[in-house]
C-alpha cells in the first residue's frame, strides 16, 4: 500500500513537472501577431458599437479575447504613434510628435544625416514650433530587435512611415518588409500602386506589382499567411501595419455597391465601408490559416488603432463618425485619440470580456514582452505597463497618468497642446495661451462642458503634473 501511494504520489509529482515544463515552452514559443491599422475610428467595427460596418472576422477576435473601451492611441496622428508602438515610449521623449514627411512630400536629410534640430515659424502665428524629426533614430530599441535575438523570425507589411531609406523595418530588427516605407498613404490601392500624375518618389519600392488591379489589402493578408506558413515551425513576430483605411478612399466596386443601399446611424460612407470589410476579411484570412497550421492556442493576436478615426475633408469629405466622441483624427478630444483594441490568446486570456480602465499604445511592447518570456529585456526608457494582470483579473486597476505632446499648428483649427489624463479627469493645455478645457470623462464623454473655469484648483494641479511630465521626458516646447 506504501509502495502504491509513494507510487502515485511520484507519478503526480512527474506529471506536474511535465505540465509546468510544457506550459513554460509554449510560452516561450508564443507567435505574436500586432495589427496595427491607420485611422480606424473607435466606432468602426460591430464589435465595438457600428450599425453599418460589417466586421465579422474582426468581431470573432474580440469574442475570442478581450476588448479595451478605453483604449488610446500615443498621438492623434500617425507617426507618433508607430514610434510609441515599437519602442514603448512617449512620442515625446523619441522626438516625434508629428507625422514624418517623405521625400516626395520635401522630407529629405540635412547634409550630414542627423534629424532636425531647428524651430519653424509660421505667418500670423504666435509661435515657432519644433521642427518634427525625419526618421525614427536607429539607436532606439524596438520590439522587433528584442524578439528577434530571442530567436523570433520577424516580418513587417504594410505602412512604416518612419523615415527613409535606411530607416526601414530592415534596419530596425525586421528579417523581411513587405511595403514598408516612408511613404504615410499608398498611391493607390491598386497594383501597380502607381502615383497621380507620376509624382517623383511616390511610389513603394519594395512592393513590386504582381496582378494588376488587385486591392492592397488583400496582398498585404497573402503577404501575412504566405509569411506564418514559412515560419510555422519556429517562433515569429508580425507586424502587419495595414495602409487601409489610410487616404485615398478607394475599394473594390462590388463591396461599394454592397453599402450604397443602406446607411447606418452615425455611418454612411460605402466607399470606407467596403475598405473596413476588406480589412476585416483579409484579418480572418489570417486567423484561418493559424487555425488550418493549428498555430491560434499558441498565437497572441493584438489590434489596434494609430489614431482617431479620420472625419475628412478635401476629396475625401465624410469619411466617418465618432460619436459620441468629440471631433477625430489629428485633434485632442477622444475622437482623435481613443481606438479600438482587442487582445487574444485563447487558453491564456480570458474570452469575450471587456476590460474599461484607460490603456495607451505604449503598453504593447512590455505586454508582448512578458507573454514572450522577455519581460528581462525591457528597456528603462519604456512608458508602458504591461496589460498581463489586468487581461488575468478584471478588477487590477492601473493607477497612472496618462499624457499626449503635439507641439505643432495643424489645419487652422489645431495649436499647439499638451494633455494629462488622470482618473476621469482630461485637462488640454494649449501652449499659445489659448484657455484651457477640462473634462470629467465618465459624466461628459462627449467633452461639450468645460469646468476650467468652475474648478481652476483642478486645473492648476493637473496642470504642474503635466509641466513636470514634459520636463521628464525632455519634450521639446513651442517658443
Amino acid at each position: 500500500m506504501r509502495f502504491r501511494i509513494f507510487a502515485l504520489g511520484c507519478f503526480v509529482f512527474i506529471f506536474h513537472c511535465i505540465g509546468a515544463w510544457a506550459q513554460v515552452t509554449a510560452q516561450d514559443r508564443v507567435n505574436v501577431i500586432l495589427i496595427h491599422v491607420d485611422d480606424l475610428g473607435w466606432t468602426d467595427l460591430s464589435s465595438f458599437g457600428s450599425d453599418y460596418f460589417q466586421t465579422p472576422h474582426i468581431d470573432r477576435l474580440a469574442a475570442e479575447g478581450v476588448k479595451f473601451t478605453q483604449s488610446y492611441a500615443a498621438a492623434a496622428i500617425c507617426s507618433p504613434s508607430r514610434v510609441a508602438l515599437l519602442t514603448g515610449q512617449y512620442p515625446a521623449r523619441t522626438g516625434i510628435t508629428d507625422w514624418i514627411r517623405a521625400k516626395f512630400q520635401g522630407g529629405d536629410l540635412p547634409a550630414d544625416g542627423s534629424n532636425p534640430q531647428g524651430y519653424d515659424a509660421h505667418e500670423g502665428k504666435p509661435l515657432k514650433t519644433p521642427q518634427n524629426y525625419l526618421y525614427m533614430p536607429l539607436e532606439e530599441v524596438t520590439l522587433a530587435e528584442l524578439l528577434q535575438e530571442s530567436g523570433y523570425r520577424t516580418a513587417h507589411i504594410g505602412k512604416w512611415h518612419l523615415g527613409p531609406e535606411g530607416y526601414f523595418p530592415e534596419n530596425q530588427g525586421f528579417d523581411e518588409n513587405y511595403g514598408g516605407c516612408d511613404l504615410g498613404q499608398p498611391p493607390s490601392y491598386f497594383d501597380p500602386y502607381l502615383p497621380p500624375n507620376e509624382i517623383k518618389d511616390y511610389v513603394i519600392p519594395n512592393l513590386p506589382p504582381r496582378k494588376e488591379g488587385e486591392y492592397l489589402t488583400d496582398r498585404e493578408g497573402d503577404e501575412a499567411v504566405g509569411f506564418i506558413q514559412r515560419n510555422r515551425d519556429q517562433p515569429f513576430f508580425l507586424h502587419w501595419a495595414p495602409y487601409a483605411v489610410h487616404t485615398p478612399i478607394q475599394a473594390r466596386e462590388e463591396l461599394i455597391q454592397k453599402y450604397e443601399e443602406f446607411e447606418g446611424t452615425h455611418h454612411s460612407n460605402p466607399i470606407y465601408a467596403a475598405m473596413i470589410e476588406d480589412l476585416d476579411n483579409n484579418v480572418g484570412k489570417v486567423l484561418d490559416i493559424l487555425e488550418q497550421l493549428n498555430l491560434r492556442r499558441n498565437t497572441l493576436v493584438i489590434f489596434t488603432s494609430d489614431n482617431g478615426g479620420f472625419l475628412g475633408m478635401g476629396q475625401h469629405p465624410h469619411i466617418t463618425s465618432n460619436q459620441p466622441l468629440r471631433s477625430g483624427k489629428g485633434y485632442p478630444y477622444e475622437g482623435g485619440i481613443r481606438v479600438p483594441t482587442i487582445m487574444s490568446w485563447p487558453g491564456v486570456i480570458p474570452q469575450g470580456e471587456t476590460r474599461d480602465m484607460p490603456i495607451i499604445t505604449m503598453d504593447m511592447m512590455p505586454t508582448v514582452l512578458e507573454y514572450t518570456g522577455n519581460s528581462g529585456k525591457l528597456p528603462a526608457t519604456v512608458d508602458g505597463t504591461s496589460l498581463v494582470n489586468i487581461l488575468n483579473d478584471p478588477g487590477q486597476k492601473l493607477e497612472r497618468d496618462l499624457f499626449w505632446h503635439f507641439p505643432h499648428y495643424r489645419q487652422d483649427d489645431v495649436v499647439p497642446y499638451s494633455i494629462i489624463r488622470s482618473e476621469n479627469h482630461k485637462l488640454i493645455y494649449y501652449h499659445d495661451g489659448s484657455q484651457a478645457e477640462l473634462y470629467h470623462l465618465s459624466d461628459d464623454l462627449k467633452e461639450t462642458h468645460n469646468l476650467a473655469f468652475q474648478n481652476p484648483e483642478m486645473v492648476q494641479r493637473l496642470q504642474k503634473r503635466m509641466e513636470n511630465w514634459l520636463a521628464e521626458v525632455n519634450a521639446r516646447l513651442p517658443q
